[in-house]
């Protein structure tokens, strides 16, 4: 029972829409995703999980329209796309997602 409530929660946060402003010289790791991308589903719980033990993941739903602009400013081609630093890695491979986000 609480794995499923927390599974809906997760899947709730997942869905929000809202309008994300980064800080300029931010230190966390950006998380660009699409909530009705397979891909972005596939590793949102990995993402959400690591970001609420160590709280260094901006998650940013490109489905809410005021956060397109990060479109251009950040050079996105795809969804999902980790950015930390200069590092940067678009997909789902797990081990890749590890060491763009720490472990």
């Amino acid at each position: 029972m609480v794995i499923f409530i927390g599974h809906n929660y997760i899947n709730t946060i997942e869905k929000r829409r809202e309008i994300v402003q980064i800080p300029k010289d931010t230190k966390q790791t950006l998380f660009f995703y699409r909530d009705d991308c397979s891909d972005c589903q596939s590793i949102f719980h990995q993402i959400y999980w690591h970001n609420a033990i160590n709280h260094n993941i901006v998650l940013i739903n490109m489905n809410q329209p005021q956060n397109r602009h990060y479109i251009q400013k950040y050079q996105l081609t795809s969804v999902p796309t980790l950015i930390h630093g200069k590092q940067r890695y678009s997909g789902t491979n797990q081990q890749r997602i590890k060491q763009i986000v720490g472990d």
